[in-house]
């Protein structure tokens, strides 16, 4: 590979992996002496060798940026191997293949540009379930950011289908378990919500507002909506969210309260204790109260026109 910047087989090399990365990897990964063990040894691979990670937490990618990907591995070649594990299965053709473990974007942008092989880190086929997802989680966002609904789902895998605590996901990742424990929460967001993350419509500080409104979906859409249409930010996010959960004045007591309104200003303009009472049908009574015959009298007055 003309111009790569990866050396070739027998070299002493140390790959600018991540610190989360490298942490992960045993120190002989990068060792290269004649007695280093079969596994976690620094080989280049066939790419036509190497299967998808049944674990790669990333759904989508971007093929602009795989282009350009490849466009700089044409001019550079591959400037960080990819991690693989040793295929226990013996690969899909039985030739002893190899289970890409993190380094898909790159695999991609290889085979896009013409590559037929690939330096990678070997693990032994032993390599754990939940290893091989936390090195694609980190390798992901360590080089290309994951959206926030990527990386919450691949924190929930390590939770559910290894029994992880959060506060062990967040130790094997690097993150603190605040960060975790917020990422999980986005996976409450309705289906409109967490399309709205992935296609970058609102951040993850966005989304988290909004999810008070979650078990309501009108709602939720109609706030998701003002505030991708306004652009608002979180604060104001966060504000719109509390207007639409205040308490509501009960609109059924309006008419009462007009009638009491009226009985006021009756009793003021006649002198007297005026009562309305309302009927279901629209029908009701007015009512006089006198304290004497003297206010009798003068109230029968006003009523004929005396």
């Amino acid at each position: 590979m003309a111009g790569a910047a990866f050396p070739g087989r027998g070299a002493v090399a140390r790959p600018a992996l991540g610190r989360g990365l490298a942490a992960l990897l045993p120190p002989d990964a990068y060792d290269s002496a004649p007695d280093a063990p079969p596994a976690d040894v620094l080989q280049r691979l066939p790419l036509h060798r190497i299967r998808p990670n049944p674990h790669q937490p990333r759904r989508r990618f971007d093929e602009e940026k795989i282009n350009e990907l490849a466009a700089s591995i044409r001019e550079h070649g591959v400037v960080s191997p990819i991690v693989v594990r040793r295929d226990g299965t013996g690969g899909a053709a039985g030739d002893g293949g190899y289970v890409l473990v993190a380094g898909e974007r790159r695999v991609r942008a290889s085979r896009l540009a013409g590559l037929t092989e690939i330096p990678a880190v070997v693990r032994g086929a032993d390599l754990a379930a939940d290893a091989q997802l936390v090195l694609a989680l980190l390798e992901n966002l360590q080089r290309a950011d994951l959206d926030a609904i990527e990386a919450a789902e691949g924190y929930q895998r390590l939770v559910q289908e290894f029994g992880l605590r959060q506060e062990d996901v967040a130790k094997k990742v690097g993150k603190d378990r605040a960060t975790v424990a917020n990422a999980l929460r986005l996976l409450r967001l309705p289906p409109a919500g967490r399309d709205a993350v992935v296609d970058g419509r609102i951040s993850a500080g966005h989304a988290r507002a909004l999810l008070p409104l979650a078990e309501t979906p009108g709602r939720f859409e109609a706030a998701l909506d003002l505030v991708i249409q306004k652009q608002l930010n979180v604060r104001a996010c966060e504000s719109l969210v509390r207007q639409m959960l205040a308490p509501k004045l009960d609109s059924s007591r309006e008419p009462d309260r007009a009638l009491e309104r009226l009985a006021r200003e009756l009793t003021r303009d006649v002198g007297s204790r005026v009562r309305l009472i309302a009927r279901r049908n629209g029908g009701g009574r007015l009512v006089l109260d006198y304290t004497d015959a003297a206010e009798l009298d003068r109230l029968v007055g006003r009523l004929r026109g005396d």
